[in-house]
């Protein structure tokens, strides 16, 4: 689950990007996580951008029967590139929104192309400022085998930093650079805020948005290393959510051919995370997700 921007302290983060980092809880169930985000979340007076909200006992607004709720669909995450399984079992997903009394509709996110190019030049540009301070010098990595101030920096950043680590802060460097910076960032905000006029109209419409978590299944472990683009493509449908600052949650809703999972993605308006963790739970409970894919016990 990832909460709105400020309902979790970022205190105490690693920070990558400080304008999209949102601080969730993984759970086994959609009841760990209400559980578990009633005790992280509310204000932090050591963290600036934390929000004064109340926080309510999520775990008790969970029920069997979910609340009436108009759930849109943007058109836009269902391109005609998505894996046909996803796209079934996202059907099954709204069918059973629709058994369980929810109206589904169509909505339209318009800016949703521009959403990886966005957030890769304001995700870099923040994380090349960010990591500026992993030197060597007060904490972190150091080197020891630099014979001076200057090999210990730049050694202490070769050695430290994985390959992609280095490409982000190369990529923020260069959108921040003199000439580039209204060209590329200064454009990219000028983006994030129409994202976020997007959901702003759609919510008018709806109470929460259901869409796939990813394009496809998992990808093998390196297969995808060799070229980054189809790599940061894989953030589409979730990427925006960190532009935007408002919640969302992911929950097993079928399997593949091949043997892997298949996400759905809720989406809610800012501070809306009992709305979102009751209609999960909702659905979780329809699905009988873990019962009908649980391992079969060895015999031993």
């Amino acid at each position: 689950m990832k909460t709105t921007y400020g309902r979790v302290s970022r205190y105490g983060l690693v920070a990558f990007a400080s304008s999209l980092d949102q601080i969730g809880p993984f759970g086994k169930t959609v009841e760990d996580l209400a559980r578990s985000l009633s005790v992280i979340a509310g204000h932090d007076a050591l963290d600036s951008t934390s929000a004064k909200e109340p926080v309510p006992d999520f775990a008790s607004e969970l029920c069997a029967e979910m609340p009436a709720l108009r759930l849109g669909v943007p058109k836009e995450y269902f391109p005609a590139g998505l894996d046909p399984e996803i796209r079934e079992s996202l059907k099954d997903v709204l069918r059973l929104f629709e058994t369980m009394g929810a109206k589904v509709e169509e909505v339209s996110l318009p800016h949703t192309e521009y959403c990886i190019p966005t957030y890769y030049i304001l995700a870099t540009a923040e994380a090349s400022s960010n990591l500026a301070r992993f030197d060597g010098v007060r904490y972190g990595y150091r080197s020891t085998a630099a014979q001076d101030l200057g090999e210990m920096y730049r050694r202490t950043r070769s050695e430290g930093f994985g390959a992609e680590v280095k490409r982000r802060i190369m990529l923020g460097t260069y959108v921040l650079s003199s000439g580039y910076y209204e060209a590329y960032y200064l454009k990219a905000q000028k983006v994030r805020t129409l994202l976020h006029r997007d959901f702003e109209e759609a919510f008018k419409k709806v109470d929460l948005l259901v869409t796939p978590t990813t394009p496809s299944t998992a990808f093998k472990f390196d297969e995808k290393t060799e070229d980054p683009l189809q790599m940061y493509l894989s953030d589409i449908f979730t990427a925006t959510i960190n532009l935007v600052g408002i919640p969302a949650l992911s929950l097993p809703c079928g399997v593949a051919r091949n043997g892997l999972p298949v996400g759905a993605q809720l989406i809610g308006p800012a501070f809306a995370e009992g709305r979102l963790l009751a209609a999960a739970a909702a659905l979780e409970s329809a699905l009988k997700f873990r019962e009908r894919h649980r391992p079969k016990a060895l015999d031993v």
